[in-house]
């Protein structure tokens, strides 16, 4: 094939793959943000149930992308993840078009109406079925698309340069066959490192052209998913719209399946854990060599850095002793049984930084109140504006401008010192921290003004009533969690990165998000036992069935103590943390993510 209409046609590979970014966020905007206000309003659940329905969703998805990536990498490949969320997402956004009352009204005999009594048992199914398709959909995306986006631009940067240097298309796959894995670290040019002139002016060309072209797409997508949010009313609709979307962008990127380039799995680092696990645990009754000398190292591997041995968490060792019988090379197949040194102290690295990451499970928790607790606040205030849409707005700009601020106040003090940098993420870790202790304060705050108008106007039984006090007074907290996932993000992004072992480094922003689906997925049990001690304290539980006699107010405060317990509790873990040295500048991302932090809004539409 000639190279120029292979690059053409890989470019064209690449405008369509794009379609699922906007697909992901054009359902985020329109139904996912206003899920909580569906099952308030139309399914009439109480505030409890409809929280914790959402947050086990969200929360699912989150974590599943953790599992889905190491899927990819060790058995099916990107390609093989990214259809499977594709199809798996269209089929979910498609039940929940089918669990609206008035699709299938006719079929099961009841009323069309968005009421709770026009929703029969087998609809609720489709819901739930729905949200397990959903989750799975946006975890798979989560999970490869940027792997497996990078690596077409990669490959059309590579057939553009042999276009300039006369190089044949079977020379820039053999070139690119050569180097089939992500990229390093330090890449900056999607792996056209060379310092050549036309090579960098080549790659600041494609890269400023396709963001242009990207962020203009993409801020027409959010800007359309506004407008069906604002103009479209009835839900069945608004689903209607994410499936067919969803429907018609699929099809769209199995239109290019020819033109996209293929990696397989290349095998996950995290193999190397499991295996070292195992084999201490199978080893665990042989006594340990004193000499650290006579564990096994094979170090003909040609790898550019072995690590050396440490003496923490010496049980690991056991995985690399070599036993008497049978002869060593018929141990070094049995790979489940010898593991060498550089990929026990690589095990070790990752089981000390656990500690440091679990900190992260409660801001996630934190991060789930903006659209389930805060979202059903704002619901029930008085507004001429549609509340979802405004308070997205917020903390889509919170999120953007204190994580862009915080980056440029840490480069402008610590300047180009190198020992400062690496304490960077560590204290923007400590400032999101200290933003969801003042957001839960701040929401405590004004949930018990709001109560206050409540008694005054005499709401307490009339639900359905709106509270005559304007959205606005819950900006502060809107921000606030916007400048918490913002912040936070970046910094637990870059440390995880930096301090993970050269092989996991790319999988920082999976790990950071893990932690947060699992803070999603405590929130439930938190509400839980909050309710179970406050009635057993005070006889009266703070979830009811109405949103105005709740005491919303009292679980803010008893998050805001937990915030600021997780603070001390991180600044102790990172005083004892012994911090490796930075492989490279903390405000490089890591592979996976460098597209990611170079578009904002994809970063905050995740999940």
């Amino acid at each position: 094939m000639d190279i120029v209409s292979g690059t053409a046609k890989k470019g064209r590979g690449l405008i369509r793959l794009q379609g699922l970014q906007w697909t992901h966020w054009f359902a985020r905007i329109v139904m996912l943000w206003v899920m909580m206000v569906y099952l308030s309003d139309v399914w009439k659940l109480d505030l409890k149930h409809a929280a914790a329905i959402i947050n086990v969703w969200r929360g699912s998805a989150k974590v599943l992308a953790l599992v889905l990536v190491y899927v990819a990498d060790a058995f099916l490949g990107h390609f093989c993840i990214l259809f499977l969320s594709c199809l798996s997402n269209a089929l979910g956004l498609g039940l929940f078009w089918m669990s609206t009352p008035p699709v299938l009204a006719k079929s099961y005999g009841n009323c069309a109406e968005y009421k709770p009594e026009c929703i029969e048992g087998r609809q609720k199914q489709l819901f739930y079925v729905a949200l397990v398709f959903t989750a799975i959909g946006i975890a798979g995306h989560v999970a490869s698309f940027d792997f497996f986006t990078e690596k077409q631009i990669k490959s059309i940067l590579a057939n553009v340069y042999g276009m300039l240097n006369n190089i044949t298309q079977e020379d820039v796959d053999e070139d690119q066959h050569q180097d089939n894995r992500n990229l390093s670290p330090n890449s900056t040019n999607f792996g056209i490192s060379s310092p050549s002139f036309p090579r960098l002016f080549l790659c600041i060309f494609c890269k400023c052209c396709g963001s242009f072209l990207f962020h203009f797409f993409s801020i027409t997508i959010v800007v359309v998913g506004i407008l069906v949010v604002v103009f479209v009313k009835p839900w069945g609709v608004r689903f209607g719209v994410s499936a067919i979307f969803a429907i018609f962008s699929f099809l769209v990127f199995l239109s290019a399946v020819c033109s996209y380039k293929y990696v397989g799995p290349r095998g996950s680092p995290f193999t190397t854990v499991f295996r070292v696990l195992f084999a201490a645990s199978a080893n665990m009754f042989y006594k340990q060599p004193l000499d650290v000398g006579e564990l096994y190292e094979n170090s003909s591997l040609g790898e550019t850095t072995l690590l050396p041995h440490t003496n923490g968490l010496r049980c690991l060792d056991k995985a690399a002793i070599i036993l008497p019988e049978p002869s060593l090379n018929q141990q070094e197949g049995s790979r489940w049984r010898l593991c060498r040194v550089t990929e026990i102290e690589a095990t070790k690295i990752f089981i000390r930084i656990v500690p440091l990451w679990m900190t992260f499970i409660l801001c996630g928790l934190i991060s789930s109140l903006g659209d389930t607790y805060f979202m059903e606040q704002a619901e029930n205030m008085k507004t001429e504006l549609d509340p979802s849409l405004v308070f997205l707005f917020f903390n889509v700009l919170a999120n953007i401008l204190f994580s862009k601020l915080f980056e440029m106040i840490a480069d402008e003090i610590v300047g180009t010192s190198s020992s400062r940098k690496r304490w960077v993420p560590p204290v923007g870790i400590a400032v999101a921290m200290v933003c969801s202790t003042l957001c839960c304060i701040t929401a405590a705050m004004v949930e018990r003004k709001r109560l206050e108008i409540v008694k005054l106007h005499n709401l307490l039984d009339k639900p359905d009533e709106k509270t005559p006090m304007s959205i606005f007074w819950l900006l502060p907290q809107f921000s606030l969690l916007g400048a918490l996932d913002g912040i936070l993000e970046a910094s637990a992004i870059d440390i995880l990165s930096d301090q993970f072992p050269a092989p996991m480094s790319r999988y920082s922003v999976h790990f950071a998000l893990g932690a947060s689906g699992i803070g999603y997925m405590v929130s439930p049990i938190t509400v839980y036992l909050v309710g179970r001690i406050s009635q057993k304290v005070t006889g009266e539980n703070w979830f009811q069935t109405s949103f105005n006699k709740s005491r919303l107010d009292n679980y803010f405060w008893v998050l805001a103590s937990l915030s600021a317990a997780n603070l001390l509790v991180y600044v102790v873990v990172v005083s004892f943390y012994r911090f490796r040295e930075s492989k490279k500048n903390v405000f490089d991302k890591p592979p996976a993510v460098l597209l990611r932090h170079n578009d904002p809004l994809g970063s905050f539409f995740a999940i």
